[in-house]
């Protein structure tokens, strides 16, 4: 594996991280995916209140059977401050070390956290797919900056995140009422793309399938039941 170039992230000034943020923001792409995506990972961190220790699960799923296919599994410690706004400063060196265990890339990464949907249009799902070059997207739980109107009730209903007059994301009704999900490009795909993965990866929970195994793995890796490194599956389920 290459050395990681986001190891300087761990330390980095505060203020030069947001500074960071702004110079990064004119690299975003939202330009359509090229093909329709086959491959497509979920990737999420899991880290114990007030440890320096991250855990980062990547698991890349056929969306042909929704099955997963290839897991990868890294852990590192940072000594960035837990700071809303620049979480992705204590979790990108851990997915960059996840990312290059996998010798072939997904077509599209869904991370667990917000793309432009960000008070700077930098949420991890940004940052990373730039420092990746690759397409990303965000799911959310809670909304981190913006507003949109009320939803219907059913799956799939969905309303424009806006963000002082600018498109910042999707609100999407995952189950029938239940709260919404809040979905955002990253970077080089589209806000069409992301609403219509977020959508092939919905099962019957409120969060992508994607988003529940890597989110599962990173647990099972902080508590030790899993150790680090790549598994290829085949068609056998992870989980």
């Amino acid at each position: 594996m290459p050395d990681n170039p986001l190891d300087f992230y761990k330390c980095i000034d505060p203020l030069e991280a947001k500074q960071l943020q702004k110079r990064l923001r004119e690299k975003i792409s939202l330009e359509p995916l090229d093909k329709p995506p086959q491959l497509v990972a979920g990737a999420d961190i899991s880290f114990d209140r007030g440890s320096d220790v991250m855990h980062a699960a990547i698991v890349v799923v056929d969306l042909r059977d929704m099955q997963p296919k290839i897991l990868s599994l890294a852990s590192d410690r940072t000594s960035f401050p837990y700071i809303p706004g620049l979480l992705a400063f204590r979790e990108l060196p851990v997915l960059w070390k996840a990312w290059h265990q996998l010798d072939a890339k997904p077509d599209a990464l869904i991370l667990d956290g917000h793309g432009l949907a960000h008070p700077r249009r930098m949420g991890i799902a940004t940052h990373f797919g730039i420092e990746i070059d690759h397409p990303t997207m965000g799911t959310a739980k809670n909304i981190l900056t913006g507003s949109h109107s009320k939803l219907a009730p059913e799956k799939g209903a969905s309303a424009d995140l806006m963000d002082e007059g600018e498109k910042i994301g999707i609100a999407l009704r995952s189950r029938m009422n239940v709260n919404p999900i809040y979905v955002s490009p990253g970077h080089m795909l589209s806000f069409g793309d992301a609403y219509s993965l977020a959508m092939r990866t919905l099962t019957k929970y409120k969060l992508p399938r994607t988003t529940r195994l890597a989110h599962q793995w990173a647990n099972k890796l902080r508590r030790g039941e899993a150790r680090e490194g790549v598994m290829t599956v085949g068609g056998r389920p992870l989980l």
